[in-house]
């Protein structure tokens, strides 16, 4: 098992996440952030900080962006495990779902 970075993270990319772990295993793709499962040590410390609340445990995503499961899973398709994020950077292997989003709002009405 692992989490999971939902809708709530597209186009906002906040890293709050980021400099909470203490792996280096969530990732940065064009419009969204990834957490590599194999890398991931299920300690939860990216979850409480997420501004948006975005981050859910595997079996806790709600069933409205259940496909956000299999998005990560395919952004680490290609990208495999490469052992640490920092050592990668910013990437453009957005799945096909998460690139045909439609642009978020980020902005606070």
């Amino acid at each position: 098992m692992t989490y999971i970075i939902a809708e709530p993270c597209v186009d906002l990319l906040d890293r709050a996440c980021v400099e909470e772990c203490p792996v280096d295993c969530i990732y940065e793709g064009d419009r969204m952030l990834y957490i590599q499962p194999d890398e991931c040590v299920d300690c939860g410390a990216c979850e409480p900080v997420c501004p948006v609340e975005a981050i859910f445990y595997e079996d806790d995503v709600p069933d409205e962006w259940e496909p956000y499961v299999n998005a990560n899973v395919d952004f680490f398709d290609d990208l495999g495990s490469p052992g640490g994020a920092s050592k990668v950077g910013k990437t453009s292997h957005d799945p096909a779902f998460i690139k045909g989003l439609p642009p978020m709002n980020t902005e606070e009405d």
